[in-house]
């Protein structure tokens, strides 16, 4: 497993999150002068896009985020995503933030297994800071956080080998390898089996780098080449033009990663039959990680310079179904190991707030811990709702 593949795990399904939730905000805006009180408007959606935005590149915790460190549990994963989503006025009930997750998680699981070299995987995470930069184009202050950000990325990424950025491909795959949901979007332009796992592509440019298959060469032992032979290739394949830009301003030239809710359109996700049969065999319970109480000092180190926002009761409900009774039979219907519980602790600043916080996790009743299970960040990021 590669120590360095969750900053591009988190920034990419981040951005995702976004693109997902700011076609959806579009959609059930209305405008100003003719919204009432508990509607949304194009204000309220920038305000959100805001808030989540700055939340998710807060400079103490990219400091962080950005140090070599395991990847985090799925459970964990999914509770940091719960907490970014309600970062400001917006709320999601379960089966709404479900189905955000579950299309962030294949739509980046899908980028993944089409980056053309793994070295590519560092331009889809930039394609996605090039669109959140565009969400907050009047907000110079955020954008100076995303910039950062896109500093960061250079420096931590700029100087691995193609071996090393193979490996955070592969950790990549073997965290989303189990993850076989349907999306409507994918179905309709067929790149997506029925069982949920994605077709890919035999034709196409080839990796930067490398050249149109079709040829084979035998060379002699002083490295000449004698002899050519050609053969015809299954796809139609072409050379690329160009290879895309790593700088912090440029053309990527690869599309992945790019907004594909742009053009308006439904989207839905369905659980495929192996999928439920896989998870309920692979049910995960709230287990205590050995390592909590340090775990727990380190996030509330790390919290301590954030603002703590209470949660307002009044929040603009969003829903990512078309009508209220798709929502409310989603969440009927969705299997019960695909439901995260999210424990709520307020990361506090005052003196002793570390050890009031390893108290409260010793306090709660969790269920018994499996052999095997040492996971890292099981409980301490539950407490992300303090972002």
């Amino acid at each position: 497993m590669s120590l360095r593949t969750l900053p591009l795990l988190f920034l990419n399904l981040g951005g995702e999150m976004l693109y997902i939730l700011d076609q959806r905000l579009r959609a059930q805006s209305i405008p100003g002068e003719k919204a009432r009180k508990d509607e949304w408007t194009d204000v309220d959606r920038k305000r959100v896009m805001n808030d989540i935005i700055t939340t998710m590149f807060n400079q103490k915790f990219l400091e962080e985020l950005f140090k070599p460190q395991e990847l985090y549990s799925k459970k964990a994963l999914r509770t940091v995503y719960d907490r970014l989503a309600h970062a400001s006025i917006m709320r999601l009930n379960q089966a709404s933030m479900d189905k955000l997750y579950d299309l962030m998680t294949m739509a980046f699981k899908y980028q993944v297994l089409l980056c053309p070299r793994p070295k590519d995987i560092l331009l889809i995470t930039f394609n996605h800071l090039d669109a959140i930069k565009d969400f907050i184009m009047d907000a110079p202050g955020i954008l100076n956080q995303v910039d950062e950000a896109f500093r960061q990325l250079i420096e931590t990424y700029s100087c691995l080998s193609a071996g090393e950025f193979q490996l955070i491909r592969q950790t990549l795959l073997v965290f989303f390898q189990d993850m076989h949901i349907r999306v409507s979007i994918f179905l309709k332009d067929k790149v997506q089996n029925s069982n949920g796992r994605f077709v890919l592509p035999i034709s196409g440019p080839v990796p930067w780098g490398t050249e149109v298959p079709g040829v084979i060469r035998l060379f002699n032992q002083n490295g000449d080449e004698v002899k050519r032979t050609e053969f015809t290739t299954g796809g139609n394949y072409v050379a690329p033009q160009r290879e895309g830009s790593f700088d912090l301003y440029g053309d990527r030239v690869l599309k992945l990663g790019t907004n594909m809710y742009s053009i308006s359109r439904p989207v839905e996700t369905h659980m495929s039959g192996s999928s439920k049969n896989l998870v309920s065999h692979a049910k995960e319970n709230i287990v205590p990680n050995p390592l909590a109480k340090e775990e727990l000092n380190f996030l509330a180190r790390l919290l301590g310079g954030l603002e703590v926002k209470t949660p307002s009761e009044t929040g603009f409900r969003l829903n990512l179904f078309t009508t209220d009774e798709e929502e409310e039979h989603a969440a009927l219907t969705r299997p019960e190991e695909l439901s995260y519980k999210v424990i709520n602790i307020e990361a506090m600043q005052e003196p002793g707030g570390q050890a009031e916080l390893s108290r409260i996790l010793g306090e709660m009743e969790v269920a018994e811990p499996r052999p095997e299970s040492t996971e890292k960040g099981e409980d301490l990021l539950a407490l992300m709702d303090a972002l």
